[in-house]
């Protein structure tokens, strides 16, 4: 992945939570438990904030600084360099999104975002995708009835392998969506959502870990955060030179895809 092999680094993997294990009882609070647990996220309607990323992508070690904004449907993302230009500019507005290589003056358009992000860096987030868990609100569908693990720990499974946990620290304390496992085929999880350190309810650290950890194992925490910042949709564009030249995604697919720098005419 660009990624990983533009900054590989030597870098720790991300400790996960550590989950229940039993089948639990019904619990018949867990639709309020989810309403409680997900009340600060649904108040997003916008997101900044810089992200440092640590771990591992496709087998290489990654340590990265992105500056980021996040909208319904929407989102912008530059990974950036010690100096001068970012390493990438990633858009995307609904099922169109844009990655460009100022540095190599190399551009993928009109690309699904959730394919151009996964080339990138590992993780296949769609447009609508983003903001939800970003901010700990991104929940599988349908899911079957949830189940007691204690007095602390709420769950629910749903298809292809998906899975949520629910915790709080005690009876008195607030609930949290801690954990949530993406469906994938069969009965085998794609990739997992840690959620920790949280302030007034949303988490400042995410780990996203694929179910083959070659793939990705990253840790993700933010700083900087902005809530409800006014981001117009100027934000969930890029100007692209004319005379970059177009890529394509196969292109980035391919093995040691990182377009080579080149220099432009002027």
């Amino acid at each position: 992945m660009i990624l990983g092999a533009a900054i590989g680094t030597a870098a720790c993997a991300p400790r996960l939570t550590k989950l229940p294990s039993g089948t639990g009882t019904p619990a018949p609070d867990f639709a309020q438990v989810v309403v409680d647990a997900t009340e600060a996220c649904r108040r997003v309607q916008s997101l900044s904030a810089e992200i440092a990323v640590t771990g591992s992508i496709s087998g290489d070690r990654a340590r990265v600084r992105l500056v980021a904004g996040f909208a319904p449907a929407a989102g912008r993302i530059e990974a950036a360099a010690p100096f001068g230009a970012p390493l990438f500019i990633f858009v995307a507005s609904g099922a169109d999104g844009t990655l460009f290589f100022p540095r190599d003056d190399r551009v993928v358009e009109h690309g699904r975002p959730a394919e151009l992000l996964e080339a990138v860096a590992g993780v296949p987030l769609a447009a609508a995708d983003l903001l939800p868990t970003m901010t700990g609100c991104a929940m599988p569908e349908p899911l079957a009835g949830g189940q007691a693990l204690g007095d602390n720990w709420r769950t629910a499974a749903g298809t292809g392998g998906a899975k949520i946990y629910l915790h709080r620290e005690s009876a008195s304390s607030p609930w949290q969506l801690v954990t949530v496992f993406k469906p994938g085929q069969g009965l085998q999880w794609s990739w997992r959502a840690d959620y920790d350190d949280f302030h007034d309810g949303l988490p400042h650290v995410i780990r996203l870990v694929s179910a083959d950890r070659d793939r990705f194992n990253i840790q993700l925490t933010l700083s900087q955060i902005e809530i409800n910042p006014a981001l117009g949709p100027e934000v969930f564009r890029v100007d692209v030179p004319r005379d970059a030249e177009r890529i394509t995604i196969d292109d980035l697919r391919r093995p040691g895809a990182r377009p080579p720098a080149k220099t432009r005419s002027r």
